[in-house]
């Protein structure tokens, strides 16, 4: 058997796949690991499943804050799917580190954001954008993911376009 040592700060800085590798490891060692196929959390079944319209409108509502917006595409990345009904799990220790937020809480207070401008979106107070289990995840629906997605690539797609345009019309003969 080889061992290895990490210091906590080569394991905050690896890439996020590591450290969700790492952390499966140790949790399998230390024989926390389920032994029953994972469930998802009961709040799950309430997620909301969204649009790329919906998704829009979120984004429309919390333009300003900068900080839910990196929150909002952060949740656009591949997560892991599991359970039943499905679910993509975000680790809320990811979400802190990619947006270099400060600390936990900002991200909880950008995720009630995205919560309050949903339901403000879809005109129901009842919908849940996202939920959270007790290990640190934060759970959205996988269509919302795909929807964040799209969003995104519309947005760099559109981006891309105006820039061509703008470059093409510079270099545009003059008669």
């Amino acid at each position: 058997m080889t061992g290895i040592t990490l210091t906590a700060e080569q394991i905050r800085n690896a890439p996020a796949p590591v450290r969700q590798w790492i952390e499966q490891e140790v949790i399998t060692s230390l024989g926390l690991a389920s032994r029953t196929p994972m469930a998802a959390p009961p709040q799950a079944a309430h997620l909301v499943a969204c649009s790329v319209d919906d998704m829009a409108g979120v984004l429309e509502h919390i333009r300003g804050a900068l900080p839910a917006v990196n929150v909002l595409f952060e949740l656009g990345r591949p997560g892991i799917s599991f359970g039943q009904p499905a679910v993509m799990t975000f680790r809320l220790m990811d979400i802190l580190h990619h947006t270099r937020l400060q600390d936990i809480g900002q991200v909880m207070t950008c995720l009630e954001m995205i919560n309050r401008a949903l339901t403000e979106v879809r005109k129901d107070p009842s919908v849940l954008f996202c939920g959270f289990d007790n290990e640190g995840h934060c759970l959205i629906a996988p269509q919302t993911q795909a929807s964040i997605a799209m969003l995104w690539q519309t947005m760099m797609e559109r981006q891309q376009a105006a820039r061509e345009h703008q470059a093409g019309s510079r270099i545009a003969p003059a008669a």
